[in-house]
Order: structure tokens, then sequence, then C-alpha cells
């Protein structure tokens, strides 16, 4: 499946962008301009299902991680310096750098859930999904999430009108599926997180993990908490 990519700066390292879960490539759109400004060739993309990338509602998670690794691959060529994944995003960064598709200098995984337990009902999950996209207008966003701004509202709520639920849905109906972040690699999540918990960023830490937390943040932590977020990432923006 080849992925919609969308290329924004010019610089000597390769950043990609992995959003979650109902979003698109736009959720980056204040990351974007601060990795351009720190010398990154950006490529955020589109995931299975989302913005502008194809559908398939027999998708699995390794084929979704197969697909980020080639449509990468073909738009940059090389193995990139850094991989930032959000949440589902960060779930299929982990199962490509597992499956050694992805070998990035720099992974970062965002409140990412490293387990899928499976074994969803197509039809009750792909229900749910379509209940969510409709929620998800601009007076909706405004409404359930007073921290995002105009501009945030209006890029989720189109990233809503373009998700497919039932591509979404495909994966979790399969076998679970589990993944260790590899040493090295850093976690930001928020304080305190429905994703990681503090036993399993200790367990990740005891492997070489950083892990770096941001308080009281939404599990958009850039949305909720942008300079916090960003300093979090030293190692990221210069």
């Amino acid at each position: 499946m080849k992925l919609h990519i969308e290329v924004h700066g010019q610089g000597d390292r390769t950043a990609v962008l992995l959003h979650g879960m109902m979003g698109s490539r736009e959720s980056w759109w204040r990351v974007v301009p601060l990795l351009v400004a720190s010398g990154y060739r950006v490529l955020a993309v589109d995931l299975p299902g989302h913005g502008l990338s194809p559908r398939d509602d027999t998708m699995t998670v390794d084929r979704a991680a197969r697909s980020i690794a080639e449509s990468m691959a073909d738009e940059c060529g090389s193995m990139p310096d850094l991989v930032m994944g959000h949440s589902y995003g960060g779930l299929l960064l982990a199962a490509a750098v597992d499956a050694g598709l992805l070998a990035p200098a720099l992974s970062v995984y965002i409140d990412a859930p490293f387990t899928s337990r499976g074994g969803w009902d197509r039809a009750e999950l792909t229900a749910e999904y379509e209940q969510d996209k409709r929620a998800r207008t601009y007076d909706g966003l405004r409404a359930s999430r007073p921290f995002y701004s105009h501009q945030d509202c209006v890029v989720e709520a189109r990233a809503a009108q373009h998700f497919d639920p039932s591509t979404a849905a495909s994966p979790a109906t399969g076998p679970g599926v589990s993944f260790e972040p590899e040493p090295a690699s850093i976690i930001v999540r928020a304080q305190p997180s429905a994703y990681v918990d503090d036993e399993t960023a200790s367990l990740h830490e005891g492997r070489g993990v950083l892990v770096r937390d941001v308080p009281g943040a939404a599990h958009s932590i850039w949305y909720s908490h942008f300079d916090q977020f960003v300093a979090a990432l030293p190692e990221v923006f210069q």
C-alpha cells in the first residue's frame, strides 16, 4: 500500500511523523515548522484509512507497519534519522522496528500503547469508530477538548471526515500483538497516562528506554502542553 506523504523542508536529516488514531498528517501542524527549523526534512504520513491514504478493511498491524516502511523508503531512499509516533502511530512504529523494517537513529513514542489485545468484534468496533467520527466536528471538538486551538479543531475535524472506520478497526479484530520499544528510544507520556502506567514505564526504563513525563497533559500531548512537549525532547528540537 502506497501511503500519502507530505514533505516539508530540505534539511540534511530526515524526520518521519506518524499520527494517532483518527488523526492525519495535519495533526503535526505546529510540530513540523520546529523540525524544519531544526534542520530536518520532514515526512508527515497519513496512516492506512486516514487522510489521503488508501483504505483496506483487511488491514493488519504487520501490513500497516510494512506500508509505512515501504512508502517512506520510496520517498526518502534511506533510513530516517528520527521517527515520532503518537498513540496508534507509536504502536505501528514499534511493530516496524520489531520486524526489522525500520531502524531510525532515534524513535520517539508519544503516549503510545505497545500492546493491542486483538479479538474485537468487527461490527461493534466499526460502529464505535463511526460514532466517534460523527462527534468530531469542529463544534464537537471545541466542546470536548477546550485546550484545542481554532486550528487544532479545524485539522482534527477534517481528519475525522477522511477517517475510514473499517480500515482502522480491522487490525484490532485479529490476534493481539505486543512490542517493546528499543533501548535508547524515548517515550514521552502524559502523566498520568492511560497507555503507559508507572509500572510499565519502570520496566521500559530498566531496558534502557528513556521516559519523559509531561504532568497534566492530554493524550495528544503537543496539543495541550506544546511548550512542555518541546522541552521534553532537547535531542530533537534545537
